[in-house]
Order: structure tokens, then C-alpha cells, then sequence
């Protein structure tokens, strides 16, 4: 069991300090009641971040200051020493060093438990190191994951390859879709955590979030979830899970100039991340750079402007490459499997995500298609990576899922020739879809 968390460790209020296997999905989060707001209706992720408590500048600015130093002294000799003692720490204003708490990490983070709807966050160096910093956490040498066979490449590849060979944790990969099998795989005493995408890379298959995590709270394990593909979208912990993670790098930075990521969950967890000797956050040293923590912190408010014209657009272009007989997958068309229930459980006003995916069949065509629409017609560019305000693109089997072997791809849904597509939106729509429309035409039948 690891050891509780020390006080100077406890930036993030918890009614009860615990262990890493303390956590019990009854007492992880608080409850549904208590987090609904007066009238008991949820609060759109936007307002919940304008309600956030806003940091000014050290001098009165309406932006805060960057805390850019890697150490922080102290006024009084007496004062280090009960700082290390646990007696002073960031809960009031005493810090030590960046690599453990940093002001405008903190302030960042503050923010990203505001539009997932968390007790707490903590901002990372990437999105791998936080999936990575928090499956380590919650499970011991010798423990088990349960998880979707539909994931990022990176993610499926930690899972598969570097958790067994180095920390003996093993995943049996399900369909995230089939409850049964889901309840099926949980090995009794040994599985500790559900893991899936609320919408799936690149296939963009639509979790229920409710039912899963009903499953997997059933059985005492830890829903966590990657929603680096719907925020805003979705809120996975007002549905049910208890942990969400992110790659902000994506659409919350918006900018493909930045790598980071977020864990986003119960203070008592994000603390037990941060303990001086048990901590996963800590101890691996995943740590963000204030600078960079910066510049996220003012592009979060604009999130859901950005949010709602992906959403728009990726929709008008699924609805018009589906009339010129492509085969489209979005989860905001109707013959989509889970277009009933994403249009259940989305936030209102946030349409159906960003993400379209295009079946070319094969690889040759795909390449070509997207040949055209980047070197003739400059519709997008052929990048990985997503949320941009630019139009991304790539053939998911040969790039991001291609630590996938050919029997994982087609069991995960994935087509030689399918092309992601992250919806930009720059330019007018009719523009951007007269690019494609020219692409096409010069498409060889």
C-alpha cells in the first residue's frame, strides 16, 4: 500500500487521505447529489470554467505572472524546515520546487478540474505521461487493466508492450461496446482499472460511459478515460468515471505548437500522485513547464467557441460526403451505431466532435486522396495530431496505430485505407468544401 500523503502534499482539499489501494469507487468522487448544482441540472462546461477562480498578475495584471523559477527560497531558515516537515505547503502559498508544485501549473490545473468537472488536475509534459503516471498509480506488480481494443496506437503499445515486460501489469483488450464482455474480463482481485476513449481513436466508437462505469464500480474498479477527443463534448465524471485524462496538446492547446497533458480526478488521488515517496507524479517526474502552463491557461476560455465549429463543420461534411457515396464514419450521422447514445449523453450546444473518419478501402487510394487535398487543392495537411485550426489528416493503420499489428487493426475496425480527419476552420465552410469536392474529381475511378 503506498503511504498516505504527507500535508505538505495536499494542495487539493479531500475529506479523507488514503492509500493508492484505498480507493473504493463508493468514496473515490464525491457523490452525483452533491455535485449537481441548485436546480440539479449540469453546468455547461464553459460556464463552470468562467465560474474558475481567475489569477491576476503579480502587479495587478489581468493576466497572472508566470512562475518560472525551478526553486523558491524562504524568509526564514525555520520556514524550509517545516516546509519538508509537511507543516507549510502550497495550500498556503510555500513551495520548494517546480518539479513538485508550481504556481502556474497549479492555476492550469485548476482550470482543466473546471471543464472536466473534477475535484482536482494535474498538468503534465504530455498526454502519455499522464495515462502512463496514472495507470502506474492505481496499479501495483501483478495487477490488470481491462480496456477497449479501440486506442490510440501510443496507448495500445504501453499496454500491451511496456506494462507486461516492465512492471508485470497485464490488459485484456475488449470490446468496449459489449457490456458482457466488459463484466467478463474483470479478473476478481486482480483487475484494478477499466480504461477506454469516450470517443475512439481513430474509429470514433462512442463509450457509455454510465453503464461501464456502473460495471466497473460494481467490481471495485477505477474508470479512467481518455477524452482528448470530445472535450467539452463530453464530461466523462459527470457520467461516471472517476478519473479523466487528456493530451492537451490537441484541442485544448488548438495551436500544434505545444505537448502536454492533464489528469483530472479526486483530490485524494491527485495527491497520493503527488506523495513524496509513493507518488507516481512525483517520483517519474512527468513535469510541465510554467511557460507552457502559461500559454494553455489563455487559450482554455476560447475552448468552446473552437469546440462548436469543429463540431459544426466536421458535421456539415460528414452529411456531404455521405450524399457524394463515400463511406463516412461520425458519430453525428444516424446510421452511426451510437449516435442515439452520444446524442444522450453529449453537452448541449456542442454538437458530435470534431473527428470524421473517410474509408478509402486501401492504402493507395487514401494516400492519394490526401495527396490531392493538401498538394493541389489545399484543402489540409497530411499531419498527425488533432485540433488544429487547420484541417489534419492521416491514414491511422501506416501512422498513429501503427504499433497495432494487422490482426489488432482489424479486430479494432481499422481499414487500410482509412483516412482521420480533424476538422479545421479556417477559411469559410464553402470554400474548404469546394476544395474537397475538386480533390475528389480528381480521384481515378
Amino acid at each position: 500500500m503506498a503511504a498516505e500523503p504527507r500535508s505538505h502534499d495536499c494542495v487539493f482539499p479531500a475529506t479523507k487521505k488514503r492509500g493508492q489501494d484505498d480507493f473504493d469507487s463508493d468514496d473515490f468522487y464525491p457523490s452525483k447529489k452533491a455535485m449537481l448544482p441548485p436546480g440539479g441540472v449540469w453546468e455547461d462546461p464553459a460556464a463552470a470554467l468562467a465560474s474558475a477562480r481567475h489569477e491576476f498578475g503579480e502587479h495587478g495584471g489581468v493576466n497572472m505572472s508566470i512562475e518560472a523559477s525551478a526553486t523558491f527560497t524562504v524568509m526564514e531558515p525555520e520556514t524550509m524546515r517545516r516546509m519538508f516537515a509537511g507543516e507549510l505547503g502550497p495550500d498556503r502559498d510555500f513551495f520548494i520546487y517546480s518539479r513538485h508544485f508550481n504556481p502556474t501549473v497549479l492555476n492550469l490545473g485548476r482550470q482543466m478540474a473546471a471543464l472536466e468537472a473534477t475535484e482536482a488536475a494535474y498538468c503534465t509534459a504530455s498526454g502519455m505521461s499522464a495515462i502512463a503516471s496514472v495507470l502506474l498509480q492505481l496499479c501495483s506488480s501483478g495487477g490488470h487493466v481491462v480496456a477497449s481494443r479501440e486506442l490510440y496506437g501510443g496507448t495500445h503499445a504501453l499496454l500491451s508492450h511496456f506494462m507486461p515486460r516492465a512492471c508485470n501489469i497485464t490488459t485484456s483488450f475488449v470490446n468496449i461496446t459489449d457490456l458482457e464482455a466488459v463484466s467478463s474480463a474483470v479478473v476478481e482481485g486482480q483487475t484494478k482499472v477499466l480504461y477506454f476513449e469516450s470517443i475512439s481513436n481513430p474509429t470514433l466508437t462512442v463509450a457509455n460511459i454510465p453503464e461501464l462505469s456502473r460495471i466497473a464500480h460494481d467490481k471495485g474498479l477505477t474508470v479512467v478515460v481518455d477524452n482528448t477527443f470530445a472535450p467539452m463534448v463530453l464530461s466523462p465524471a459527470k457520467l461516471g468515471a472517476d478519473v479523466v485524462v487528456h493530451s492537451i496538446t490537441k484541442y485544448v492547446s488548438g495551436g500544434a505548437d505545444i505537448i502536454a497533458g492533464a489528469v483530472c480526478g479526486p483530490a485524494s488521488l491527485v495527491n497520493s500522485m503527488m506523495d513524496l515517496r509513493q507518488g507516481a507524479l512525483m517520483l517519474l517526474g512527468p513535469t510541465m513547464n510554467a511557460k507552457v502552463a502559461f500559454e494553455l491557461s489563455e487559450r482554455i476560455p476560447h475552448l468552446g467557441l473552437r469546440m462548436k465549429e469543429h463540431c459544426n463543420r466536421a458535421m456539415v461534411y460528414a452529411t456531404r460526403m455521405k450524399k457524394m457515396g463515400l463511406k463516412v464514419i461520425y458519430p453525428g450521422l444516424e446510421e452511426h451505431p451510437q449516435h442515439q447514445l452520444l446524442k444522450s449523453l453529449a453537452n448541449k450546444d456542442y454538437g458530435f466532435g470534431g473527428l470524421l473518419a473517410l474509408d478509402m478501402v486501401t492504402e493507395d487510394r487514401a494516400n492519394k486522396l490526401m495527396n490531392q487535398l493538401q498538394n493541389v487543392t489545399q484543402f489540409g495537411f497530411m499531419a498527425v495530431s488533432l485540433g488544429y485550426y487547420e484541417t489534419l489528416m492521416s491514414c491511422s493503420g501506416s501512422s498513429t496505430s501503427s504499433e497495432m499489428n494487422e490482426e489488432e487493426k482489424e479486430v479494432a475496425g481499422i481499414s487500410p485505407g482509412l483516412i482521420r480527419m480533424s476538422v479545421g476552420y479556417v477559411g469559410t465552410l464553402d470554400q474548404k468544401w469546394a476544395q474537397f469536392e475538386k480533390a475528389m474529381s480528381r480521384m481515378p475511378k
